[in-house]
């Protein structure tokens, strides 16, 4: 009985899909990775989390980092605001002004946006996990 349970706990689940169509639709899109990956409640949680964080970023005002090699630390807001996908290109196309410096919440808005993007990295990390069958 032993070897029985010691044989089921080492099967790993099986893959569900292609990693690299999962990680790069769940970049684009949040959520989408794991849509195509049919773990649908997953999917709707990071789109509904990213959207709502880089939303709230927008209305903050945060400013949204374009690429530079002048920077390292500009660098670093880019690769974090560009982990947002799409919202990141929606953000860009709105413009809101600029970054709103003369009080907080600018600069609220900008941590916003960052961590949108991040989260929205961790997501795709996972859509990869559950493709190769790591993870369920």
């Amino acid at each position: 009985m032993d070897d029985a349970n010691t044989a089921a706990a080492t099967v790993k689940p099986a893959p569900r899909g292609n990693p690299f169509l999962a990680a790069l639709a769940a970049w684009i899109v949040p959520g989408l990775g794991h849509l195509i990956l049919r773990r649908w409640g997953k999917a709707l949680i990071f789109f509904f989390t990213v959207a709502a964080l880089a939303a709230t970023g927008l209305a903050l005002r945060g400013h949204i980092f374009a690429p530079t090699r002048s920077d390292p630390f500009e660098m670093l807001g880019f690769m974090a605001d560009a982990g947002a996908g799409v919202f990141f290109l929606l953000g860009r196309i709105i413009d809101n002004g600029g970054p709103d410096v003369s009080r907080a919440a600018g600069d609220y808005g900008t941590r916003f946006f960052a961590t949108a993007g991040v989260l929205n990295l961790l997501c795709v990390l996972d859509a990869i996990e559950v493709a190769r069958g790591h993870r369920t």
